[in-house]
């Protein structure tokens, strides 16, 4: 009996170390196990080559974050991110891999100057851009600037709504003019050239029989010259491209030569037979115009000035223009036409046939042109006859362009900051407008209190628009 108690002692002892086979499971079997279950759910959701249910992952209870107040509160998991994908040409994706292999490689301590040339010319030349300074990541587009005051200014970076320093502001043209000179005895003829600003800002003005200096700088007002006879008058006025020299044009068909700074005559030059009303400088070639329909060519610095005639002309000329590169002189005159000369010629009697003769325009010639930025561009302007604004291309010898004004063309200049053209108008608009160059589309029109005269100026005052 005794033994038999034994045996059922031992055998109870060795039935624990047994596996339960019918016992619930574990706790840290049912953890390792839902978790398990929860990431092969995610794992055949998200993978494009298996087929899986999303909402089995989703479904699964949400970890709980402690609230302040002692509460659990749910935070969802995310099932997936932004990317962002970089949009790079394969040129790029080449120049990225070789820069980040480059940072591998020993510097060069002592590279020589031409050997750092040298490969700045082949890699603008292979790759369109120096590799030096090509960048890895490249970002399109020039981030704009945060308004004036803003405190974020990192939210507006790459902001396509304008900012107010973003946008440009339009250009102020004064509708009034900035300064009125009283110009008494100015005389009201059109085909006289009465005013002529240097590039020192010295203003001359031709009123009668006498010459005055304006400095716009210092607004001080010099009288330069008064002729002799009260019957003789002034015709022209024009400053050498430097600014100490004036030459000026009268009626008693002579040109003579003025050093401003010294206020002294230097010569006096004759050779035409009637009033010089038109003049222009070319380095030291100086030409001028008269009622005779002749031009003369002067070379101021010898003592026989008078070079040779341009005879074209078979009334007055009454506008000259020098092109900026020398190559052609514009000559206009009273007999609606307008020619173009070749430059002077040192030692040859060449230049004296005209290039190109235009008879488009109706009416008198004055108004003369070049254009800065292309040599071989002219403009002209007609009398009241006409009335147009004329663009030639000197070279083709052809018309470009014809604008009808509306109103006596008296001046042309081409703006020096802008593709721009300006024309000064007598009768019947009497006033300055300013034209877009190539498309002669009106951008401004300036209008005095009086009405304006054939030299750009108002009645007896002149006018001067800053």
């Amino acid at each position: 009996m005794a033994q038999f108690g034994f045996d059922n002692d031992i055998h109870s002892i060795l039935k624990l170390d047994m596996p339960i086979t019918n016992a619930p499971m574990a706790r840290w079997q049912r953890k390792a196990s839902s978790s398990m279950s929860t990431s092969c759910a995610n794992t055949s959701a998200l993978s494009p080559g298996k087929s899986g249910n999303r909402s089995l992952s989703l479904s699964k209870t949400p970890s709980k974050t402690p609230g302040k107040n002692g509460k659990t509160q749910c935070t969802p998991s995310k099932a997936g991110g932004d990317r962002f994908i970089p949009t790079r040409n394969n040129k790029q994706m080449d120049v990225a891999s070789f820069l980040l292999s480059k940072e591998n490689e020993p510097m060069d301590t002592n590279p020589s100057a031409a050997t750092s040339e040298n490969q700045k010319a082949w890699s603008v030349t292979l790759n369109g851009y120096d590799i030096e300074e090509a960048k890895i990541l490249h970002l399109g587009g020039k981030p704009l600037n945060a308004p004036e005051g803003y405190q974020n200014n990192l939210k507006v970076l790459y902001s396509q709504i304008p900012t107010p320093v973003s946008t440009k502001k339009n250009r102020y043209i004064p509708s009034v003019p900035d300064r009125i000179l009283d110009a008494p005895e100015l005389r009201n003829d059109f085909y006289l050239n009465l005013l002529d600003w240097s590039s020192r800002n010295l203003l001359a003005v031709a009123l009668h029989n006498s010459v005055y200096l304006w400095d716009a700088t210092q607004g001080d007002i010099v009288l330069l010259m008064k002729m002799e006879r009260e019957e003789d008058y002034i015709c022209s006025v024009s400053w050498i491209k430097e600014g100490n020299f004036l030459a000026i044009g009268t009626s008693d068909c002579k040109v003579q030569l003025w050093d401003v700074e010294n206020q002294k005559r230097l010569r006096s030059m004759a050779s035409h037979t009637a009033r010089v009303g038109s003049l222009s400088w070319n380095n030291h070639i100086l030409s001028s115009g008269s009622r005779s329909g002749h031009i003369h060519h002067h070379d101021v610095r010898v003592a026989d000035h008078h070079i040779f005639t341009l005879s074209g002309h078979s009334q007055e000329v009454c506008g000259l223009e020098w092109s900026p590169d020398g190559r052609y002189l514009a000559s206009g005159g009273n007999d609606n036409l307008v020619y173009v000369w070749p430059g002077v010629q040192e030692g040859t009697g060449q230049g004296s046939n005209a290039v190109h003769s235009f008879n488009e325009h109706q009416g008198a010639v004055k108004a003369l042109a070049w254009c800065p930025w292309q040599p071989n561009i002219l403009a002209s302007g007609g009398g009241t006859s006409d009335r147009h604004i004329r663009i030639w291309n000197v070279t083709s010898g052809s018309c470009i362009s014809a604008l009808d004004t509306q109103s006596q063309v008296s001046s042309l200049k081409f703006a020096p900051n802008y593709k721009e053209l300006v024309s000064g108008h007598g009768y019947a608009h009497d006033n300055v407008v300013i034209w877009k160059y190539p498309s002669l589309t009106k951008v401004a029109e300036l209008n005095g209190d009086t009405p304006l005269s054939e030299n750009v100026q108002i009645g007896p005052k002149v006018s001067i628009f800053c």
